[in-house]
Protein backbone atom coordinates (compact mmCIF):
# COMPACT_ATOMS: atom_id res chain seq x y z
CA UNK A 1 0.00 0.00 0.00
CA UNK A 2 2.83 2.25 0.53
CA UNK A 3 3.76 2.25 -3.35
CA UNK A 4 0.14 3.53 -3.95
CA UNK A 5 0.39 6.32 -1.56
CA UNK A 6 3.34 7.34 -2.45
CA UNK A 7 1.70 7.60 -6.08
CA UNK A 8 -0.81 9.80 -4.81
CA UNK A 9 1.16 12.73 -3.21
CA UNK A 10 3.73 12.54 -6.14
CA UNK A 11 3.74 12.31 -9.69
CA UNK A 12 0.42 12.29 -11.56
CA UNK A 13 -0.96 9.48 -12.47
CA UNK A 14 0.21 7.31 -15.85
CA UNK A 15 -1.09 4.14 -16.53
CA UNK A 16 -1.81 0.72 -15.41
CA UNK A 17 -0.04 -0.59 -18.33
CA UNK A 18 3.15 1.11 -17.55
CA UNK A 19 3.54 0.29 -13.92
CA UNK A 20 6.34 -2.83 -15.44
CA UNK A 21 3.83 -5.37 -13.26
CA UNK A 22 3.16 -8.63 -14.80
CA UNK A 23 0.03 -8.13 -16.48
CA UNK A 24 -2.08 -11.29 -14.99
CA UNK A 25 -0.16 -11.79 -11.84
CA UNK A 26 0.18 -9.70 -8.63
CA UNK A 27 3.12 -7.86 -6.81
CA UNK A 28 4.97 -11.50 -6.21
CA UNK A 29 5.23 -13.87 -3.26
CA UNK A 30 2.18 -14.48 -1.47
CA UNK A 31 -0.69 -13.42 -3.12
CA UNK A 32 -3.97 -14.74 -2.15
CA UNK A 33 -4.95 -17.71 -3.88
CA UNK A 34 -7.71 -18.23 -7.00
CA UNK A 35 -6.90 -14.48 -8.15
CA UNK A 36 -5.82 -13.02 -10.92
CA UNK A 37 -5.69 -9.79 -12.39
CA UNK A 38 -8.49 -11.76 -15.28
CA UNK A 39 -10.69 -12.76 -12.79
CA UNK A 40 -10.57 -9.63 -10.87
CA UNK A 41 -11.13 -7.74 -14.07
CA UNK A 42 -13.83 -9.46 -15.21
CA UNK A 43 -15.81 -9.47 -11.99
CA UNK A 44 -15.34 -5.45 -12.26
CA UNK A 45 -16.51 -4.89 -15.87
CA UNK A 46 -20.03 -6.85 -13.85
CA UNK A 47 -20.16 -4.69 -11.54
CA UNK A 48 -20.11 -1.64 -13.66
CA UNK A 49 -22.50 -2.56 -15.67
CA UNK A 50 -24.43 -3.49 -12.96
CA UNK A 51 -24.02 -0.74 -10.77
CA UNK A 52 -22.53 1.95 -12.60
CA UNK A 53 -19.44 4.38 -11.28
CA UNK A 54 -21.03 5.94 -8.17
CA UNK A 55 -22.08 2.35 -7.11
CA UNK A 56 -18.13 0.80 -7.74
CA UNK A 57 -15.76 0.61 -5.27
CA UNK A 58 -12.92 -1.76 -4.19
CA UNK A 59 -14.91 -2.57 -1.01
CA UNK A 60 -17.95 -4.26 -3.05
CA UNK A 61 -15.48 -5.49 -5.57
CA UNK A 62 -13.67 -7.72 -2.85
CA UNK A 63 -17.33 -8.77 -1.93
CA UNK A 64 -18.39 -9.97 -4.84
CA UNK A 65 -14.98 -12.12 -5.78
CA UNK A 66 -15.88 -13.60 -1.72
CA UNK A 67 -11.96 -12.13 -0.55
CA UNK A 68 -10.85 -9.17 1.69
CA UNK A 69 -10.33 -5.97 0.11
CA UNK A 70 -6.87 -6.28 1.14
CA UNK A 71 -6.33 -9.33 -1.14
CA UNK A 72 -7.22 -7.17 -4.26
CA UNK A 73 -4.91 -4.64 -3.51
CA UNK A 74 -1.97 -8.10 -3.95
CA UNK A 75 -2.88 -7.51 -8.22
CA UNK A 76 -3.25 -3.47 -8.27
CA UNK A 77 -2.41 -0.47 -6.48
CA UNK A 78 -5.18 1.95 -6.94
CA UNK A 79 -9.00 1.86 -8.14
CA UNK A 80 -7.75 3.89 -10.93
CA UNK A 81 -6.06 0.60 -11.99
CA UNK A 82 -8.97 -1.76 -12.04
CA UNK A 83 -10.92 0.89 -13.98
CA UNK A 84 -8.30 1.13 -16.77
CA UNK A 85 -8.05 -2.88 -17.09
CA UNK A 86 -11.69 -2.87 -17.14
CA UNK A 87 -11.66 0.08 -19.63
CA UNK A 88 -9.55 -1.75 -22.03
CA UNK A 89 -11.44 -5.48 -21.16
CA UNK A 90 -14.46 -3.66 -23.04
CA UNK A 91 -12.46 -2.46 -25.82
CA UNK A 92 -11.74 -6.36 -26.24
CA UNK A 93 -15.24 -6.67 -27.46
CA UNK A 94 -14.75 -5.07 -30.70
CA UNK A 95 -15.12 -6.83 -33.61
CA UNK A 96 -11.96 -5.31 -35.83
CA UNK A 97 -12.30 -5.66 -39.57
CA UNK A 98 -9.20 -6.54 -41.42
CA UNK A 99 -7.79 -3.15 -43.37
CA UNK A 100 -5.99 -6.01 -45.24
CA UNK A 101 -8.95 -7.99 -46.75
CA UNK A 102 -9.63 -6.00 -50.03
CA UNK A 103 -12.95 -5.08 -48.00
CA UNK A 104 -14.00 -1.03 -49.37
CA UNK A 105 -13.37 1.29 -46.41
CA UNK A 106 -16.41 2.35 -46.04
CA UNK A 107 -17.97 -0.70 -45.49
CA UNK A 108 -15.14 -1.34 -42.45
CA UNK A 109 -15.35 2.68 -41.17
CA UNK A 110 -18.97 1.59 -40.94
CA UNK A 111 -18.47 -1.35 -39.37
CA UNK A 112 -16.05 0.20 -36.70
CA UNK A 113 -18.35 2.96 -35.72
CA UNK A 114 -21.14 0.98 -36.03
CA UNK A 115 -19.03 -1.46 -33.45
CA UNK A 116 -18.18 1.48 -30.85
CA UNK A 117 -21.65 2.94 -30.87
CA UNK A 118 -22.71 -0.41 -29.64
CA UNK A 119 -20.08 -0.87 -26.89
CA UNK A 120 -20.45 2.89 -25.38
CA UNK A 121 -24.34 1.70 -24.98
CA UNK A 122 -23.69 -1.49 -24.03
CA UNK A 123 -21.22 -0.46 -21.11
CA UNK A 124 -22.54 3.42 -20.39
CA UNK A 125 -19.40 3.60 -17.85
CA UNK A 126 -17.09 3.22 -20.55
CA UNK A 127 -17.53 7.00 -22.23
CA UNK A 128 -16.21 9.09 -19.05
CA UNK A 129 -13.28 6.45 -19.06
CA UNK A 130 -12.37 6.75 -22.28
CA UNK A 131 -12.17 9.94 -21.36
CA UNK A 132 -10.05 9.97 -18.55
CA UNK A 133 -7.19 7.19 -19.17
CA UNK A 134 -4.45 6.95 -21.86
CA UNK A 135 -6.26 4.23 -23.42
CA UNK A 136 -2.89 2.20 -24.41
CA UNK A 137 -4.38 -1.07 -23.06
CA UNK A 138 -3.69 -3.98 -25.70
CA UNK A 139 -7.61 -3.56 -27.13
CA UNK A 140 -7.37 0.15 -27.14
CA UNK A 141 -4.11 -0.01 -29.10
CA UNK A 142 -5.28 -2.77 -31.43
CA UNK A 143 -8.53 -0.90 -32.09
CA UNK A 144 -6.49 2.21 -32.78
CA UNK A 145 -4.65 0.98 -34.98
CA UNK A 146 -7.17 -0.77 -37.17
CA UNK A 147 -9.15 3.01 -37.45
CA UNK A 148 -5.86 4.63 -38.30
CA UNK A 149 -5.18 1.65 -41.17
CA UNK A 150 -9.23 2.36 -42.73
CA UNK A 151 -8.61 5.60 -42.61
CA UNK A 152 -5.18 5.87 -44.26
CA UNK A 153 -6.87 3.69 -47.18
CA UNK A 154 -9.42 6.21 -47.75
CA UNK A 155 -6.19 8.18 -49.89
CA UNK A 156 -6.88 11.50 -47.97
CA UNK A 157 -3.68 13.36 -48.03
CA UNK A 158 -1.69 12.67 -44.73
CA UNK A 159 -2.54 16.06 -42.92
CA UNK A 160 -5.95 15.06 -43.19
CA UNK A 161 -5.79 11.83 -41.63
CA UNK A 162 -6.34 13.00 -37.90
CA UNK A 163 -9.27 15.06 -38.85
CA UNK A 164 -11.00 12.72 -40.44
CA UNK A 165 -10.61 9.93 -37.74
CA UNK A 166 -11.69 12.87 -35.35
CA UNK A 167 -14.73 13.71 -37.02
CA UNK A 168 -16.01 9.66 -37.51
CA UNK A 169 -15.37 8.69 -34.11
CA UNK A 170 -15.94 11.68 -31.53
CA UNK A 171 -19.28 11.91 -33.69
CA UNK A 172 -19.74 8.21 -32.59
CA UNK A 173 -18.07 8.68 -29.15
CA UNK A 174 -20.84 11.66 -28.43
CA UNK A 175 -23.66 9.89 -30.14
CA UNK A 176 -23.19 6.79 -28.60
CA UNK A 177 -22.75 8.32 -24.90
CA UNK A 178 -26.12 10.59 -25.04
CA UNK A 179 -27.85 6.66 -25.95
CA UNK A 180 -26.04 4.97 -23.81
CA UNK A 181 -27.31 7.58 -20.93
CA UNK A 182 -31.16 7.06 -22.24
CA UNK A 183 -30.59 3.42 -21.79
CA UNK A 184 -29.12 4.26 -18.73
CA UNK A 185 -32.63 5.97 -17.57
CA UNK A 186 -34.92 4.05 -18.93
CA UNK A 187 -33.58 1.06 -16.49
CA UNK A 188 -33.42 3.25 -13.39
CA UNK A 189 -37.08 4.00 -13.90
CA UNK A 190 -38.27 0.61 -14.95
CA UNK A 191 -39.79 1.60 -18.29
CA UNK A 192 -39.30 0.46 -21.77
CA UNK A 193 -37.47 2.53 -23.84
CA UNK A 194 -40.75 3.27 -26.06
CA UNK A 195 -42.69 4.04 -23.21
CA UNK A 196 -39.94 6.04 -21.34
CA UNK A 197 -39.79 8.63 -24.32
CA UNK A 198 -43.63 9.15 -24.82
CA UNK A 199 -43.55 10.17 -21.17
CA UNK A 200 -40.55 12.17 -21.55
CA UNK A 201 -41.92 13.83 -24.54
CA UNK A 202 -45.67 14.81 -22.67
CA UNK A 203 -43.79 15.83 -19.86
CA UNK A 204 -41.78 17.89 -21.91
CA UNK A 205 -44.65 19.74 -23.39
CA UNK A 206 -46.33 21.12 -20.57
CA UNK A 207 -43.49 23.63 -20.13
CA UNK A 208 -44.76 26.64 -22.05
CA UNK A 209 -41.55 27.88 -23.14
CA UNK A 210 -40.22 24.50 -24.40
CA UNK A 211 -43.99 23.27 -26.17
CA UNK A 212 -42.93 25.13 -29.15
CA UNK A 213 -39.52 23.35 -29.87
CA UNK A 214 -40.70 20.22 -28.92
CA UNK A 215 -43.50 20.38 -31.59
CA UNK A 216 -41.14 21.27 -33.83
CA UNK A 217 -39.24 18.76 -32.75
CA UNK A 218 -42.03 16.11 -33.25
CA UNK A 219 -42.37 17.28 -36.96
CA UNK A 220 -38.69 16.56 -37.53
CA UNK A 221 -38.95 13.28 -35.84
CA UNK A 222 -42.04 12.22 -37.81
CA UNK A 223 -40.59 12.91 -41.34
CA UNK A 224 -37.35 10.87 -40.53
CA UNK A 225 -39.45 8.08 -39.76
CA UNK A 226 -39.20 4.42 -37.03
CA UNK A 227 -42.15 3.24 -35.16
CA UNK A 228 -39.50 2.78 -32.21
CA UNK A 229 -36.83 3.99 -30.40
CA UNK A 230 -34.41 2.04 -31.36
CA UNK A 231 -35.00 2.42 -34.88
CA UNK A 232 -35.51 6.15 -34.82
CA UNK A 233 -31.71 5.92 -33.12
CA UNK A 234 -30.60 3.68 -35.88
CA UNK A 235 -31.72 6.04 -38.55
CA UNK A 236 -30.05 9.24 -37.30
CA UNK A 237 -27.34 7.10 -36.73
CA UNK A 238 -27.02 5.41 -40.47
CA UNK A 239 -27.47 8.98 -41.86
CA UNK A 240 -25.36 10.83 -39.77
CA UNK A 241 -22.91 8.36 -40.54
CA UNK A 242 -23.20 8.76 -44.33
CA UNK A 243 -22.89 12.95 -44.22
CA UNK A 244 -19.33 12.29 -42.32
CA UNK A 245 -18.52 9.32 -45.42
CA UNK A 246 -19.93 11.86 -47.60
CA UNK A 247 -17.53 14.56 -46.45
CA UNK A 248 -14.47 12.60 -46.40
CA UNK A 249 -15.15 11.06 -50.40
CA UNK A 250 -15.50 15.14 -51.05
CA UNK A 251 -12.08 15.47 -49.29
CA UNK A 252 -10.76 13.13 -51.10
CA UNK A 253 -11.73 14.31 -54.75
CA UNK A 254 -10.76 17.96 -53.47
CA UNK A 255 -7.29 16.79 -53.03
CA UNK A 256 -6.86 15.33 -56.19
CA UNK A 257 -7.87 18.18 -57.93
CA UNK A 258 -5.58 20.12 -56.15
CA UNK A 259 -2.45 21.45 -57.59
CA UNK A 260 0.91 19.94 -56.33
CA UNK A 261 2.63 21.88 -53.42
CA UNK A 262 -0.20 23.83 -52.87
CA UNK A 263 -0.38 25.93 -49.56
CA UNK A 264 -2.62 24.55 -46.88
CA UNK A 265 -1.71 27.09 -44.20
CA UNK A 266 -2.98 30.04 -45.81
CA UNK A 267 -7.12 28.67 -46.27
CA UNK A 268 -7.05 25.48 -44.40
CA UNK A 269 -6.57 21.92 -45.42
CA UNK A 270 -9.02 22.19 -48.48
CA UNK A 271 -9.07 24.16 -51.52
CA UNK A 272 -11.82 25.63 -53.22
CA UNK A 273 -13.88 24.20 -55.31
CA UNK A 274 -13.38 23.81 -58.99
Amino acid sequence: MAKAAQRTKGAARTSVWLDGKERRGGRGGGQPSGLDRERITEATVRLLDTEGLAGFSMRRLATELNVTAMSVYWYVDTKDDLLELALDAAFGELRLPDPDAGEDWRDQLRRLAGEYRALLVRHPWLSPLAGTFLNIGPNALAFSGTVQRVIRRTELPEHGLTGAISAVFQFVYGYGTIEGHFVARCADTGMAPDDYFRHAMSAATQAPDAAEVIQESVSLMAARGGDTVQEMLDRDFAFALELVVAGIETMVRRAGAEPAGADHTARGSAPEEP
